[in-house]
């Protein structure tokens, strides 16, 4: 007979609003019995007096097995000793905490002498006057395993940073060497070649050496700054000199172009790091200048209420706005429309760089066909004051002076370079005494009278440098005489001195002939 389906409901019976403490009793043992962990209760003297059923498949015994034997039967016995005194300390102050500081200091052992990462959570509790102590335990060997493999993928980073350091050092001395002679010996060679054809053969190699050595720069400098290996020293800059400097630097190039470049005056005066905030406008005036067919190139600062603001403007082909987001990637270069490419991206990639190292953002603003805003933005903690006053002796420039052609003392180890400068200074009309090593500079300094200048390679050998070979030549004339030192990583150089050379020029390699011959000339001047 069919059943009434209007009589019998197939539908389960709604929940009761409570449970029986006979229902809760046994939600509670089955937690017990069957936890995700194993749960083992030990009393004062480390005797185990309940384990769960989840014991059973964490280290292979039976729970009944275990009731009344100590608990040091589930630790390998190398370290029971250690565990005793652990166990000893816990009951004299027991609380609810993590067993050890770290998994590996942790090891349990199975019913098959095979040992495991043990994670363990203690929790005290009292029965009447008797102490009673709760250890939840988990098998952390995955998890130890993955924290291994971390701690060794951290490592071989380590590893490979400071390989790239390494690397970085050496190339930054090693790699432009070999530059330094090119440059100085096509310097050299337009000197005292007649010819017309071949000096302008000449002076386009100079270009393409030239060309190189901005992109040997560029290369170090982004790996470095990506590497971590730069870090800022902060001293106060005045704008107005940073400023005056770069105008210097560009002038010749804006001139070549017939681009106007304008600085405009400004007293701000800033604590940042001098070489790194003039590597991030040198990049940003290079692409101002690169990308700019006619017009000028301006530099100005405002202070705004809780910024700085530094821009570089100009009135250059200008960027695609669906190009502006790319910009500051590596490698990467807009479509010029028809111009040449120059170049290979790197130029607001450093910017980008050197901007996070010192704490400032980079934003630019540009449209096609109608210039780019550079636009640096300061916070305004970093701005020491603004009401520098130039003193008559800043103001004060020499000029007029008659030039003198000074006597060099040249120490350079690398034979090729040294032969180079010396040929080089030489068709400049110095006399030059030249050394490979600092004890053959020893013998010249006896030579030596006031008004020479020294110039020197930084790093000379693994205990001297050409700083120190300076120091030492001032002592032996008794005065202070004025130095030239190069080197092929000269910001860390700089950054290596806690205090201002007086009369000495720092010079980057390979050197701009006409700055040599610049420094030259001022230490001259100054020394007479």
């Amino acid at each position: 007979m069919r059943k009434d389906l209007h009589t019998e409901s197939t539908l389960p019976e709604a929940p009761r609003p409570h449970l029986t403490m006979d229902e809760l009793q046994e939600i509670h043992e089955r937690l017990l019995r069957f936890s995700p962990d194993a749960l083992i209760v030990v009393d004062e003297h480390a005797q185990i007096r309940f384990a769960n059923d989840t014991v059973r498949d964490l280290f292979g015994h039976d729970p009944e097995s275990l009731i009344g034997k100590r608990l040091d039967m589930l630790i390998p016995e190398r370290l029971r000793g250690r565990h005793e005194d652990h166990i000893r300390s816990y009951m004299r102050d027991p609380d609810n905490r993590d067993m050890g500081t770290r998994i590996s200091d942790l090891h349990a052992l199975r019913a098959d002498g095979v040992e495991f990462y043990a994670g363990i959570r203690l929790a005290p509790f009292r029965l009447g006057e008797k102490l009673f102590v709760a250890a939840a335990i988990r098998d952390m060997t995955e998890r130890q395993r993955i924290n291994e493999e971390l701690v060794a993928a951290r490592e071989e980073a380590d590893r490979a940073n400071r390989a790239k350091s390494r690397f970085l050092a050496m190339a930054s001395h090693d790699l432009r060497q070999p530059m330094q002679t090119i440059c100085l010996l096509n310097a050299a060679l337009l000197r005292v070649v007649p010819q017309p054809d071949a000096g302008e053969l000449l002076r386009q190699q100079e270009q393409a050496i030239a060309s190189v050595t901005r992109l040997l720069d560029t290369l170090l400098d982004i790996s470095r700054l990506e590497s971590g290996a730069v870090q800022p020293q902060k001293t106060d800059a005045p704008l107005a000199e940073m400023f005056e400097e770069l105008r210097s630097e560009f002038s010749s190039l804006a001139h070549t172009r017939e681009i106007d470049l304008h600085m405009e005056p400004t007293n701000l005066v800033l604590s940042t790091d001098r070489i790194l905030f003039r590597q991030l406008m040198q990049n940003l005036l290079g692409n101002a200048l690169k990308y700019t067919e006619h017009g000028s190139v301006r530099v100005c600062c405002s202070l705004q209420a809780e910024d700085v603001i530094v821009t570089v403007e100009d009135t250059g082909i200008g960027i695609p706005a669906d190009k502006l987001e790319r910009i500051f990637d590596e490698y990467y270069q807009v479509d010029t429309h028809g111009t040449k490419r120059m170049g290979v991206g790197l130029g607001l990639a450093i910017v980008k760089e050197v901007a996070r190292v010192l704490g400032y953002s980079v934003s630019i603003d540009s449209a096609l066909g109608k210039g780019t805003q550079a636009q640096v933005r300061i916070p305004r903690q970093h701005l020491v004051r603004a009401d520098l006053q130039r003193t008559d002796a800043d103001a004060a420039a020499p000029c007029g002076a008659d030039a003198r052609k000074a006597r060099v003392i040249l120490v350079e180890d690398n034979d090729g370079v040294r032969l180079a400068t010396e040929l080089f200074l030489k068709f400049e009309g110095h006399e030059t005494l030249s050394a490979p090593s600092v004890a053959e500079a020893h013998k010249l300094f006896d030579k030596a009278r006031r008004g020479d200048i020294l110039i020197a390679d930084y790093r000379l050998d693994a205990r001297h440098t050409g700083l120190d070979l300076l120091m030492s030549l001032r002592e032996r004339l008794g005065s202070s005489a004025p130095g030239i030192i190069m080197s092929g990583d000269l910001p860390t150089v700089l950054r290596a001195m806690n205090e201002p050379v007086a009369d000495c020029r720092f010079l980057s390699k390979p050197v701009d002939t006409r700055v040599l011959l610049e420094a030259i000339e001022e230490l001259s001047v100054a020394s007479s």
